[in-house]
C-alpha cells in the first residue's frame, strides 16, 4: 500500500507537527501553500501544485527551490488546488490518503474538503483527514477494530441520511445495532472503556472522528 501525505492552504495553527508522520507517508503532496509548510517543516515536496495564489513572492521561490515536481495551474479553475493534489497523489499510486491543513479557515472549503473523501472511500482508497485536535475517516460498511490513539472522545456521525446496524463495544458508551440518522447527536463524545474497542455496521457510510479539546 502506497501512502500520501497531502498537505493544504488552512491555517498554520490548526497544522499538527508533520514530522510525526514523515515514516508513514511514501511521499509528500504540497497543495498551494501547502507545499510551503512542508518545505518549513523540513520535509521533502515531492509534488508541488495548485495555483500558488496564497504564497508571497519569497515562500514561492521557497517551493520552486525545493519541489521535486513542480505543477502550477491557473487562478480561474474549476477544481480547488486540493482536488488537484488528490489527483496527482493517486496518479502517483497512493492507495491511502492522509490530508493535512485541509480544516480551520474558511468553512465552505472545510466542509468540501470532509466531502472529497467520499469519492475516495468509493474508489477504494484509504482517506483520513489531521489536524492538531481532530482525526476524520469516512467509512463503508463492515466491522472494525478501534483505539483513541490520544485521542480522548470518539464520536459517530451519519455521512449519508442514515446508518443502519451500528454497534458499539469496548466503548464507555455501547450500542447494540442501532440506527442513527442525520442531527442526531446520539453518538458525540464517546470513549473507550478499555484499550481497544470495535464498531461495526451494515448500511450506509459513517463518519468517524477521534478528537480532544484542544487548548
Amino acid at each position: 500500500m502506497k501512502c500520501a501525505g497531502i498537505v493544504g492552504n488552512g491555517p498554520r495553527k490548526y497544522l499538527p507537527p508533520l514530522l510525526n508522520y514523515q515514516n508513514e507517508m511514501d511521499f509528500w503532496v504540497g497543495a498551494d501553500r501547502g507545499a510551503f509548510y512542508l518545505a518549513e517543516q523540513g520535509l521533502p515536496i515531492d509534488i508541488a501544485t495548485g495555483d500558488f495564489d496564497s504564497v508571497s513572492a519569497a515562500e514561492y521561490a521557497v517551493i520552486e527551490k525545493h519541489a521535486a515536481h513542480f505543477d502550477q495551474h491557473p487562478s480561474m479553475k474549476n477544481q480547488t488546488d486540493l482536488e488537484i493534489a488528490v489527483d496527482a497523489a493517486i496518479a502517483n499510486g497512493a492507495d491511502q490518503l492522509f490530508f493535512f491543513g485541509v480544516t480551520g479557515g474558511r468553512t465552505d472549503h472545510t466542509l468540501m474538503n470532509i466531502q472529497l473523501l467520499y469519492p475516495l472511500l468509493q474508489q477504494g482508497k484509504r482517506a483520513v483527514m489531521i489536524d492538531n485536535g481532530n482525526y476524520i475517516e469516512i467509512v463503508a460498511p463492515g466491522s472494525y477494530p478501534v483505539d483513541s490513539e490520544g485521542y480522548a472522545y470518539i464520536s459517530f456521525l451519519p455521512f449519508t441520511p442514515e446508518v443502519s446496524g451500528l454497534t458499539l463495544k469496548g466503548f464507555l458508551y455501547p450500542l447494540e445495532n442501532q440506527t442513527i440518522r442525520w442531527g442526531s447527536s446520539l453518538c458525540i463524545s464517546n470513549e473507550l472503556s478499555q484499550k481497544k474497542g470495535t464498531f461495526s455496521f451494515h448500511k450506509g457510510i459513517l463518519i468517524l472522528v477521534k478528537s480532544y479539546d484542544a487548548v
